[in-house]
């Protein structure tokens, strides 16, 4: 019986595990209210002052970003299957709108890892930002709801 069980647990643990990497188990996982916790542009990190006046907010394939009281709201699309992940996001409303960023991602737990490429040009292939580049590098941290 404890053989069982313990096959059971195993396989229930490998589908959570697996659900949080499939397209759906992210687009699930990703929705919620962050916070940027680092930050950098181009190479430099963002000051800590700065970084407290961002909020990001996503929602079934909308996002929404404060930056102090100014709104800037899109679309995004998830795509789990690229490696590394990546995420396309729209801008509809705001300091963005008409602008579409290619970008990566990372989700581990209550993580959020993105790297955008604010120039538009190409998808990042890599979580880095260097100096001479339009690369926005940040880490989120779920806010509790």
């Amino acid at each position: 019986m404890k053989h069982i069980l313990s096959i059971i647990l195993m396989v229930a643990a490998s589908l959570t595990a697996f659900a949080a990497g499939s397209p759906e188990g992210d687009a699930k996982a990703i929705q919620g209210n962050w916070k940027p916790a680092t930050a950098e542009l181009a190479g430099k990190p963002m000051p800590d002052a700065v970084l407290q006046t961002i909020s990001l907010k996503l929602d079934h394939g909308k996002y929404e970003v404060f930056v102090g009281d100014k709104p800037d709201r899109g679309t995004y699309t998830l795509d789990a299957a690229t490696n590394p992940r990546s995420i396309t996001i729209t801008g509809t409303d705001g300091p963005n709108l008409g602008k579409t960023f290619p970008a990566i991602y990372e989700l581990t737990g209550d993580t959020l890892r993105i790297c955008y490429d604010l120039s538009g040009a190409k998808r990042p292939t890599e979580f880095k930002s260097a100096a001479g580049t339009k690369l926005y590098l940040v880490t989120y941290q779920r806010k509790p709801e």
